[in-house]
């Protein structure tokens, strides 16, 4: 919302026309539902241009990267190109048919360059979370910071080197086995419980929580073994989350 109250109806030239009322998610909110009743989570991502070293976009002459890091489209040079729209591997191009030409994430330029504070994105400036968060720092100090908060790049495997980083971003694209241990004499829940699970490169022992659950998150599809004392070893092969139920132990 913040996103569409700086850019609809304003015209921020030369960094980018008006944003249409419609159909434009300079900053789409995806979702992903992990797991089965009554042991499942929800995972958010916000998508938006990455700013990526790495973009077609530049390399074919459409865009230009800032010295700020900062891809900003030349929609003089783009207007009439929809092939454009197919050079962003995220999908995070759009197409403005009043203007004949792509739009997308301007990271904000034109208030990071005014002079009126604060020199942040909008959708930064509006998160009363503080959620987002924008740095403007010498690579050195953002790789120092990347690896102590443990940010991650979206889909890295697409070599474009961005410029966006998530935390906790095993949320939306890892999976996890979770389940409880119950006490076979008493039917009650087990606390305490040591739970191990192995497999995929995995070994990993927890401890249940009053409730008897155990959850192991961070995984890649797979088969695993889950033991417990008490129990026989239960196997469980994933291709998303998995809430495999209740595990009796004597």
């Amino acid at each position: 919302m913040a996103c569409k109250d700086e850019h609809v109806g304003n015209d921020w030239q030369p960094y980018t026309a008006p944003q249409p009322r419609h159909g434009h998610r300079w900053v789409r909110l995806l979702r992903t539902v992990r797991g089965q009743a009554p042991r499942i989570d929800v995972g958010y991502l916000a998508l938006m241009c990455q700013h990526c070293e790495n973009c077609k976009m530049v390399e074919a002459g459409f865009a230009t990267r800032r010295e700020d890091g900062i891809v900003l489209i030349d929609q003089a040079k783009a207007k009439g190109h929809r092939e454009i729209l197919d050079m962003c591997p995220y999908g995070g191009i759009y197409w403005n048919d009043e203007i004949d030409a792509p739009q997308k994430c301007t990271m904000c330029a034109h208030i990071i360059d005014s002079d009126v504070e604060p020199f942040i994105p909008r959708c930064v400036h509006s998160c009363p979370t503080e959620a987002l968060k924008y740095y403007v720092v010498e690579p050195e100090e953002m790789a120092k910071i990347v690896e102590e908060e443990g940010l991650e790049v979206f889909h890295p495997e697409y070599n474009t080197n961005p410029h966006v980083f998530y935390k906790n971003l095993y949320r939306y694209t890892k999976n996890f086995i979770t389940g409880a241990i119950v006490d076979k004499a008493s039917d009650d829940c087990k606390e305490g419980a040591q739970v191990t699970l192995t497999g995929e490169g995995v070994n990993e022992t927890q401890t249940t929580d009053y409730f008897g659950e155990f959850k192991f998150d961070k995984l890649d599809p797979g088969t695993y073994t889950i033991s417990v004392a008490g129990a026989d070893d239960v196997t469980v092969t994933i291709k998303e989350s998995q809430n495999i139920g209740e595990i009796f132990v004597d």
